[in-house]
């Protein structure tokens, strides 16, 4: 066969590597130590990666190993592009991405065509994948120097502009929109979209989305780490902060929850800190009592349904009614530290109570629709115990039978589970487990009710449509990518 096509296989089996390579990392924020220590299906990394590599490699020591290179090349191509096919989170081609493939692509190349007369070449493939790695990490590292910069100019002359962090365990997306749709009966207000919370997509937003004329710039704060949250902090730093609900989620990450504390309160070390308010059952670290605001403990008369909910607010010493559209008690608590800080920033308790009736709710967190006469609840972008309880007691109320699609708490521990499979088994009459990470523990602890376990999501549509029925209720609790 001709040495230019076995040079073409090569770079197909190298850029097929390279495809699985990039796109574990961009799961995982692209950092190699949680690819290799947090990955929940560590097995894909035996067949997709060392497998191949390791035949790859030992091919040419066996007799007809030119042929058994091109069967190799051709399966191994074909299995990953089947894997990627069935992925329901796919590779991003973002700039980081192409980078990666370009300089890939050039050390590949060098390699192939490199005369490695005393040794098989096929030992430095290895080397050219970690090298790009490497090498566009410091690339973006460069770039992402040059736009913080960036961000944190347009920032500083934007005079007019007051800033205010939202953090917690869970809550922070519906905090922080909430808070925006309150604040816009009055002010230009915007704040970061979807779920964008780390230091680098709020210095991208700050550099293509913030608009000038704003005059308030609602921000989300995530974190995986200590420091992540105080990086943030010492780029924007807000006026105002509002710290939600903190509880064990991403424990795996903190190991404790004293770190988890910790991390969150990073959010107030700003120099500007005008107000900083915090909900009322969290943990305060005895340093820094006087420099944050407990929420108020006087929220009464909860009702929560699938309806809306009500509640009752004490704001200087007079109880307030407020009503609004969005579902559960949690979001009583969510609303109440915006409207504290509504209230705070200067806006009346009639424009309060105003849009607090209007507010909508965000998309993916116990959102209600109605689909072919069928009653859903999309609380899939919520990933906490409470939160899944809350819904759960929610769909409760419905009269006719109720299905949850759900593959349990992510990122938790098997206790938190065995609550959890508690708790679906009191109401639901059909569970529909999605992927492997918590399928048996939930199966084992959820009894008198239909259980149907998907290992793969591909098949979750067909599934549906053979189990529901006209009038069913359908709550998606949590979701989880296939690769979870």
């Amino acid at each position: 066969m001709n040495i230019m096509i076995f040079k073409i296989l090569d770079l197909v089996f190298l850029m097929s590597l390279g495809y699985y390579v990039i796109t574990n990392l961009q799961w995982y924020n692209y950092s190699v130590y949680r690819v290799l220590s947090k990955h929940h299906k560590q097995r894909w990394h035996l067949f997709y990666f060392l497998l191949p590599l390791t035949l790859y490699c030992i091919s040419s020591f066996l007799p007809k190993g030119e042929l058994f290179c091109v069967v190799l090349v051709v399966i191994y191509a074909m299995a990953l592009c089947f894997w990627a096919i069935k992925l329901d989170r796919r590779l991003r081609w973002t700039g980081r991405v192409w980078r990666f493939f370009g300089i890939y692509f050039i050390l590949s190349v060098t390699t192939l065509f490199l005369d490695f007369s005393y040794i098989n070449r096929e030992y430095f493939f290895l080397l050219d994948i970690f090298l790009a790695i490497f090498i566009s990490d410091w690339a973006e590292y460069a770039l992402f120097a040059y736009y913080q910069k960036c961000a944190r100019a347009k920032i500083a002359r934007m005079n007019n502009l007051r800033v205010i962090l939202v953090t917690a365990s869970y809550g922070k997306t519906s905090i922080k929109n909430y808070l925006t749709q309150i604040l816009k009966s009055r002010y230009i207000a915007y704040c970061t979209p979807r779920s964008v919370n780390t230091l680098k997509g709020i210095v991208m937003d700050i550099n293509t989305n913030l608009g000038e004329e704003s005059e308030f710039y609602v921000v989300e704060a995530g974190a995986r780490q200590k420091g992540d949250i105080a990086e943030i902090t010492h780029l924007l730093n807000p006026q105002y902060v509002i710290v939600g609900k903190i509880g064990e989620q991403h424990i795996e990450y903190f190991k404790t929850l004293e770190n988890i504390v910790a991390t969150k309160y990073e959010a107030i070390q700003s120099s500007r800190l005008r107000y900083a308010i915090t909900q009322s059952d969290n943990i305060i670290p005895p340093s820094l009592q006087n420099r944050i605001y407990k929420a108020p403990q006087e929220i009464r008369n909860i009702v929560a349904t699938l309806q809306g909910t009500s509640f009752e607010l004490q704001i200087d010493g007079e109880w307030h009614q407020f009503s609004t559209p969005i579902l559960g008690t949690f979001n009583a608590h969510n609303l109440a530290l915006c409207i504290v800080m509504a209230r705070k920033i200067g806006l009346s308790l009639e424009e309060i109570k105003t849009k607090v009736k209007q507010i909508k709710g965000v998309e993916h967190r116990l959102h209600k629709s109605e689909v072919n006469q069928r009653l859903i609840l999309d609380d899939s972008f919520n990933g906490n115990l409470e939160g899944m309880k809350e819904a759960i007691r929610i769909s409760s109320e419905h009269q006719g039978r109720k299905v949850i699609v759900t593959p349990g708490v992510v990122e938790s521990n098997d206790e938190a589970n065995i609550e959890l499979a508690s708790e679906i088994a009191k109401v639901f009459d059909v569970v529909i487990i999605t992927g492997e990470l918590n399928a048996k523990v939930l199966s084992e602890n959820i009894q008198g009710c239909k259980k149907i376990v998907l290992k793969d999501k591909a098949v979750l549509e067909n599934t549906l449509k053979a189990t529901l029925r006209d009038g069913d209720l359908v709550l998606f609790a949590n979701d989880a990518p296939n690769y979870i």
